[in-house]
């Protein structure tokens, strides 16, 4: 298959595209030495061709794909969008609109949770994908003919896919639901990797008040440094490292090399430096300004609720035939079993109509659940 190089061959197979009421999409990349994604191909199809274009050219310009991804005449077809459109974001500063989701499609439609391409294309396209091309380097050139022909299949197919749950949609009545997710994925906040916010993603490893405040700069320090030097927050400092600093809190160059996990020379380099700096303006914050510290979880006091809510979280999702996941996650849960004015989505548009006024009947006695022929049934 042509694989396109030039940005005037790009910007003609854009024009076709768009006289289409719905182009899929999707891409190849890498990630595993940078911090950043690597663009290394992008796929597209309307119900009438297939394009495949080298992001890698150098007489390439994206700027007509990025033209038809804010087209709102066309809608654009992903499958488990997130990164797919992170790449959109970062190297457009666009974000593809309108905007379908097949994976949350499916989910609406009863396919269970986060279900994988693989099997739409399976259940719905009747056609099977042959993965063994997935893992391959998409950066080399020239690209197997193998390599072109998995890339194709990944939005050929995705045509028959889209349009079949959009059908079910429309029949279902249920187009707000998977709206409303995708308002969500077309928000460019969902993208933005902020590094004063780093630190969330091990404050669960946190067992003291005084480790918080080193644990927020330190990461912080380490997310900028990874942006800076594109390349993984692993090969600046491990998660192992980055949480014996924080336990430890070392304020000399001595205690820092004390500490095993830390890799021999880190504490007189410059990255040391900047570790023990990012410690001593943690020492300078105000206790009284810091987030609270979530504890351990363990049994919640609310342990019972906590389970009626999950075997009714169930209940509803098999009456309704969607996933579990779509409807309400286990905090969700958790913040409703313990206080019925949490601000979670399980609580708020379409989900509070389908599951959570019947969360909070339950919880107040005015709902009960009982068994009828081996099922849990909303009595």
């Amino acid at each position: 298959m042509h694989l396109i190089s030039t940005t005037a061959e790009l910007a003609a197979a854009c024009e076709r595209l768009a006289t289409h009421p719905f182009v899929t999409v999707d891409t190849e990349f890498l990630r595993e030495t940078t911090y950043y994604p690597k663009l290394c191909l992008i796929q597209l199809a309307s119900p009438e061709e297939a394009v495949l274009v080298d992001p890698l050219a150098p007489e390439l310009d994206l700027a007509p794909f990025f033209g038809l991804m804010v087209d709102d005449r066309v809608v654009k077809v992903f499958h488990a969008a997130r990164q797919d459109i992170e790449i959109v974001w970062l190297l457009g500063r666009v974000l593809p609109t309108p905007l379908f989701d097949t994976q949350v499609a499916a989910m609406v439609c009863g396919y269970g949770d986060s279900v994988g391409y693989e099997q739409l294309a399976n259940d719905l396209a009747k056609a099977r994908i042959d993965k063994s091309s997935r893992f391959t380097d998409w950066s080399r050139r020239p690209l197997t003919e193998a390599q072109l022909a998995y890339a194709e299949s990944d939005v050929t197919h995705l045509r028959e896919i889209y349009l079949a749950l959009k059908a079910d949609l429309d029949a279902s009545g249920r187009e707000a639901w998977v709206a409303e997710e995708m308002a969500v994925l077309s928000s460019p906040a969902t993208y933005e990797v902020k590094p004063e916010n780093a630190w969330q993603r091990l404050k669960g490893r946190v067992r003291k008040a005084r480790e918080l405040p080193i644990l927020m700069e330190v990461a912080a320090w380490r997310e900028r440094e990874a942006q800076t030097r594109d390349v993984p927050r692993q090969r600046v400092l491990k998660d192992d490292a980055l949480m014996d600093i924080v336990q430890r809190g070392p304020r000399s160059v001595e205690a820092l090399a004390e500490l095993r996990s830390v890799p021999n020379g880190f504490e007189r380099s410059r990255s040391g430096g900047e570790v023990l700096a990012a410690i001593e303006r943690a020492a300078a914050i105000d206790p009284k300004t810091l987030p609270r510290l979530e504890r351990e979880r363990g049994r919640p006091t609310n342990a019972a609720v906590l389970d009626l809510l999950k075997v009714l979280l169930k209940a509803v999702a098999d009456a309704e035939r969607v996933a579990p996941k779509i409807i309400a996650t286990g905090d969700d849960l958790e913040a409703i079993a313990s206080d019925e004015l949490s601000e979670v989505p399980a609580l708020k548009g379409w989900r509070r109509e389908v599951f959570g006024e019947k969360a909070l009947a339950l919880k107040n006695g005015r709902l009960a659940l009982r068994i009828e022929r081996g099922r849990v049934v909303v009595a």
